[in-house]
């Protein structure tokens, strides 16, 4: 089969390669998918630039979302999984072989089905973007009433955080960079937005939430934004925290600890059983209901991988699709 895989960690063109590569079967417990589509997401290019982690294989195939159709079971899987519609799910954590591949073997409950009527590039965003917006809006409690501030509304995860905390009811601000973001984000459902490069993001929060804060904020870059807390929330407020963009952040401690802050942090890769099912279960009836926009940008052929993943180091709005 054809993969895009890299052998050391380094800038996209230097270390990206197309090529011939084995093509994998599935084993006991697994499906084997052939994808139509893998989506890029930040941690995939911080991962082959070695900012996270360094490369702990001889060769890997990078890339943890992804859909496709199953084409083989292994032993212990019903035979009527193949030819089944999937979006899939840690498909490269703690593992060689990810999703920028024609193929991909993987336990059986990592490929989840897929409605018909949505296509394999929306099904490729959903692994990361989505579970990790349904998962931090649960932490958050953003329900009917509640009020959240998420922070990058435009950004692949901000996106699925507007609709999911909107579907429940919340009130949902969203910080933004420009107009053309602003207006992805209200596209989503957002009440308001701020753009944090012409506005004061603390005196807008308390002028539309009247001098109250927000009861949680959704954090992308906790290292980048903890400066703002004490300025956008409420007392007994929440952070809820999946990203940050440097190894270490500067919380204003005192602000926490007098007025009883929850910092709560998560790592989608690593949600338990019970939580998996709850986002799985969540996108899945969104979905079936077509209540969910899945936003898709800029998208490659698997041959132009390292423009993909060059175009996610630029930032883009919508999520970055290779296809194969």
């Amino acid at each position: 089969m054809r993969a895009a895989y890299y052998e050391q960690n380094g800038a996209a063109r230097d270390v990206l390669h197309v090529d011939d590569v084995d093509t994998p079967q599935a084993g006991p417990g697994e499906v084997r998918v052939k994808l139509a589509t893998s989506g890029v997401n930040p941690s995939d290019v911080k991962s082959r630039q070695g900012t996270t982690r360094k490369i702990a294989w001889p060769r890997l195939i990078p890339q943890s979302d992804g859909a496709g159709v199953i084409d083989q079971v292994g032993d212990g899987i019903a035979k009527s999984r193949i030819g089944e519609r999937v979006w899939i799910w840690n498909g490269q954590w703690k593992r060689a072989f990810g999703t920028a591949a024609e193929y991909i073997a993987l336990p059986a409950a990592q490929a989840v089905k897929l409605p018909d009527k949505i296509d394999f590039a929306a099904g490729a965003c959903l692994g990361i973007p989505a579970m990790t917006a349904v998962h931090a809006i649960a932490l958050a409690g953003a329900d009917k009433g509640a009020t959240v501030l998420v922070a990058g509304g435009a950004g692949s995860v901000g996106q699925y955080a507007i609709q999911f905390a909107k579907a429940l009811g919340a009130t949902v601000l969203a910080t933004v960079s420009s107009p053309e973001k602003a207006a992805a984000a209200r596209e989503a459902g957002a009440d308001h937005t701020i753009d944090y490069k012409r506005e004061d993001v603390g005196e807008r929060v308390m002028d539309l939430t009247g001098k109250r804060g927000v009861d949680a904020v959704i954090e992308m870059d906790l290292a980048g934004n903890a400066k703002l807390i004490p300025f956008v929330l409420r007392p007994k407020g929440s952070v809820i925290v999946y990203g940050t963009g440097a190894a270490t952040a500067n919380l204003p401690a005192f602000f926490c600890l007098t007025n009883s802050i929850r910092v709560q942090f998560f790592l989608v890769y690593e949600l338990d059983t019970r939580e998996r099912e709850h986002a799985v279960g969540a996108i899945g009836c969104a979905l079936e209901q077509g209540r969910l926009m899945n936003r898709i940008g800029p998208t490659f052929p698997l041959a132009d991988i390292a423009a993909a993943h060059e175009a996610v180091e630029r930032g883009t709005i919508g999520n970055v699709i290779v296809t194969m």
